[in-house]
């Protein structure tokens, strides 16, 4: 199941001083989705913002958000969330036991609904839901902080659910739309190889991208193409 790489850089790393221009340089650059970390200081230490980030943002791009809950309680969050403006709103299975219940409540308030697993989380966990998800979020670094170095051994997840995918596309036939599979945490120029041959659709890169000094380069990098840094 062949998908066109989708970069969705995230704002954890961004200037919030200069966040305008943060905003910018996503679009210039040629990234389709904007990811925005939501932490809580209790499903992970830091504490980042809420759903006026988004509803601020929403009236300023056209670019798709991405939201990513790493909260307590997800379910009171979506509601805000949703109303704010965001796409994509996913939740972490360690934090919700009812996950069939809290995708449908996403979907019902009109959004894409994602699930995502901490590297110690197995696929297994989410198998469940795939038939009636939108996005699988495979964090490849323990979540909370920017900058740290991939996980290698995250990737066999992400090959993983691209296997599933593809059995449940023959299972369901051409109807079933599938889900995006993404990752996040210590994607960059040098692994952004393995995560695309494992089967992955989007890449989430914060430092890498924020302190890239050709940003367009390494969009074009991620998602396979040449850097034009050469």
């Amino acid at each position: 199941m062949h998908r066109e790489i989708i970069v969705a850089p995230s704002v954890l790393s961004a200037d919030f001083y200069n966040m305008p221009e943060e905003i910018n340089s996503i679009k210039e650059a040629g990234a389709e989705w904007i990811h925005l970390d939501v932490m809580d200081g209790q499903f992970v230490p830091p504490i980042t913002f809420g759903s006026k980030m988004v509803a601020d943002l929403r009236p300023h791009t056209g670019l798709v958000l991405d939201v990513h809950l790493m909260t307590a309680n997800p379910e009171n969050q979506v509601e805000s969330f949703a109303g704010a403006g965001a796409d994509y709103i996913t939740f972490h299975s360690e934090a919700h036991i009812h996950a069939h219940r809290l995708v449908q409540k996403i979907h019902g308030l009109g959004k894409l609904a994602g699930v995502s697993i901490v590297p110690s989380t197995p696929v297994s966990a989410v198998e469940e839901l795939l038939p009636g998800i939108d996005l699988v979020l495979v964090m490849t670094v323990n979540p909370g902080y920017g900058g740290q170095e991939l996980i290698p051994e995250c990737i066999r997840k992400i090959a993983a659910l691209a296997g599933l995918r593809e059995a449940l596309a023959k299972e369901r036939g051409p109807g079933w739309k599938g889900f995006l599979i993404s990752v996040d945490g210590g994607v960059n120029e040098k692994t952004a190889p393995l995560v695309r041959d494992a089967g992955a659709d989007v890449m989430v890169a914060g430092s890498a991208f924020f302190t890239a000094a050709d940003k367009a380069g390494l969009v074009r990098t991620l998602k396979g193409g040449p850097s034009g840094q050469q």
